[in-house]
């Protein structure tokens, strides 16, 4: 049944002013979390009941923040090969099971738990970090709570294996978190242990040839089950909920996930993959939005997950991994991708910065927001390479954040060759998980759009030589009737020249441009229509002469004003009132 806007509000405020006790879950939702009374959650308005979900809305600082930074980081970056090392590393013949032996040994000798005193984080600063992070345009950050390695990087009270008992010890998200709230950053963590139990399953084999042909992996040594968890039946694929994982499990994800929540209190949680195991996972999305009504008194966070339907109906944000969603998305939605390999690995070629941020608007542009994982070396310092890439995300965003925060879709995200749909490797139901690799890059005949404060914000997905053409601004189209009055572009004060015709709005290339990548121009409207873009001073002279190669319309103009002060000549390229562009050379002198 819907919830009426003055219901939401009502409930809302009832759970701000509740008592700050907790509820147990058989009494808040139903046995929503199991037998065990000591598994509670907090009371308030959400329950694991789905139509309890339909009073949530995202809130607006997700919507304004747009761009997002992310560490992926724990014991497997210390390694530096990759993603998966730690279930890869048992499975034969692979590159990092290869590594793995030449480098420390047979893992029946040497286990993925006895690299993690390799992660030392010896020169881990996440003040600095963040502090650069904010420069390059976060709003938010998400630290790594727990990947499919089952080691936690908080202070867990439920997990012995964690990052203040062993490998840096040191509080890693606490820090984290820490860092970002004072640099005025929102802040997320992330959870990726849900799949753990069936990822990493091939810490129980053994080598099938070789000299350790049939010697058991260091997985199967009972002390150990409480990382590598005991043997079980075996599963179908490893990222997805199978049907086989114990209660016991169930349990005990629950409990952490919640622990983390508690401790951290964080702005955004990220899932990876859907809401897992029914109720529980239902029951630890009802506990998060009710600590939200009980810290802030407002219901102020985000739970992203991967399943379209689950956040059709109000239980999560969604998120879509290496892809681009096919058109505006009727609700705020994110994009997590990474300029490499989730986990840090030596020598990998990254995306490129003009990669970066024709996704960044383009996704921006369909109502969403990018994450962007920068993967940290053991050391905790970015290389080289990575610093390079955040600076010319830097640059950028000082001349076009104006397009990008705090800015809703337009009628439509865009237009050119790039907005042609692209097929992805699917997952939970959205086709475009994993779209990313189809993509090509973006160009000047590409236009994306965004809009703010009455303003609408073109961007020219790449320079174009002569002119830019606006299609969709064509008052045949009918998307926006109202008269422009004047067109910017973001980072210059060079005045420019435009026409609107029947083939769209025409904005002729400036004599340079104020960044390397994308461009925005500003669109202002008006309440009557104004083709002259060049003011004209009050005494003009007209010196007219022939040009090489030029149309009939061209002509030259010598401008001369004059004040109290300066004298000042300028070519000027213009729209005259009769709507026929007439075009020159700019120049300035005083």
């Amino acid at each position: 049944m819907p919830f009426t806007r003055r219901e939401v509000f009502k409930l809302a405020g009832i759970s701000a002013l509740a008592a700050l006790g907790r509820t147990s879950a058989r009494e808040s939702a139903g046995n929503a979390v199991g037998e065990d009374e000591d598994v509670v959650i907090q009371s308030g308005p959400f329950s694991a009941e789905q139509d309890s979900f339909k009073i949530y809305s995202c809130p607006e600082w997700f919507r304004d923040a747009k761009f997002g930074i992310w560490a992926h980081w724990g014991p497997s970056s210390a390694i530096g090969e990759g993603d998966w090392y730690a279930r890869n590393m048992y499975m034969e013949g692979s590159r990092q099971y290869q590594y793995h032996l030449k480098t420390y040994g047979h893992p029946s000798k040497f286990g993925y738990k006895d690299t993690i005193p390799l992660w030392t984080a010896e020169s881990f600063d996440p003040k600095a970090l963040i502090r650069r992070y904010g420069e390059a345009g976060a709003k938010y950050f998400v630290s790594m709570g727990v990947h499919c390695d089952n080691f936690d990087l908080w202070n867990s009270r439920n997990h012995r294996w964690n990052s203040v008992r062993m490998g840096p010890r040191r509080d890693i998200v606490g820090e984290w978190r820490e860092a970002a709230r004072a640099a005025g950053l929102r802040f997320g963590v992330s959870e990726h242990v849900w799949a753990s139990y069936n990822w990493w399953e091939t810490n129980k084999g053994a080598d099938k040839q070789g000299p350790y042909a049939g010697l058991p992996y260091d997985g199967i040594n009972p002390a150990n089950y409480d990382l590598y968890f005991p043997p079980h039946s075996p599963a179908r694929e490893p990222w997805a909920e199978q049907g086989n994982e114990s209660e016991a499990w169930k349990r005990e994800w629950f409990l952490r996930a919640q622990d983390l929540i508690d401790q951290h209190q964080p702005d955004l949680y990220y899932e990876d993959g859907p809401i897992p195991y029914g109720r529980w996972g239902r029951s630890l999305v009802a506990h998060f939005y009710n600590q939200s009504l009980r810290w802030r008194g407002k219901l102020d966070v985000v739970y992203t997950a991967k399943r379209r339907s689950e956040c059709d109906v109000g239980a999560c944000t969604l998120d879509v991994e290496r892809g681009v969603t096919d058109d505006i998305e009727p609700r705020p939605f994110q994009t997590d991708t990474c300029i490499g390999e989730w986990h840090y690995r030596r020598g990998i070629h990254y995306k490129r910065p003009k990669t970066v941020i024709d996704m960044l608007v383009d996704i921006v542009s369909r109502n969403g927001n990018l994450l962007l994982n920068i993967p940290l070396p053991a050391s905790g310092v970015p290389d080289n390479e990575e610093l390079r890439i955040l600076d010319e995300i830097t640059v950028w965003m000082k001349v076009n954040s104006e397009a990008i925060y705090g800015t809703r879709p337009w009628k439509i995200f865009g237009e050119g060759p790039g907005i042609t749909k692209t097929a992805g490797a699917g997952m939970n139901g959205t086709p475009e998980h994993f779209n990313e690799n189809q993509r090509k890059d973006l160009t000047g005949n590409d236009v994306r759009f965004t809009t703010k404060q009455g303003a609408l914000y073109a961007f020219s997905m790449g320079h174009n030589a002569r002119e830019t053409r606006i299609a969709a601004l064509s008052p045949s189209r009918g998307l926006d009737s109202r008269k422009i009055k004047r067109v910017e572009l973001l980072g210059s004060a060079e005045p420019l020249q435009w026409k609107l015709s029947g083939d769209g709005l025409s904005i002729a290339s400036p004599q340079s441009w104020p960044c390397e990548h994308a461009v925005a121009f500003k669109i202002l409207f008006g309440s009557s229509c104004s083709r002259d873009n060049v003011r004209i001073p009050a005494r003009v002279e007209i010196q007219k002469r022939p040009l090489p190669e030029c149309s009939r319309t061209r002509t030259v103009l010598d401008i001369r004003t004059a004040d109290n002060h300066h004298s000042r000549r300028r070519t000027a390229q213009f729209h005259n009132f009769d709507g026929v562009k007439r075009s020159s050379r700019q120049t300035e002198s005083r």
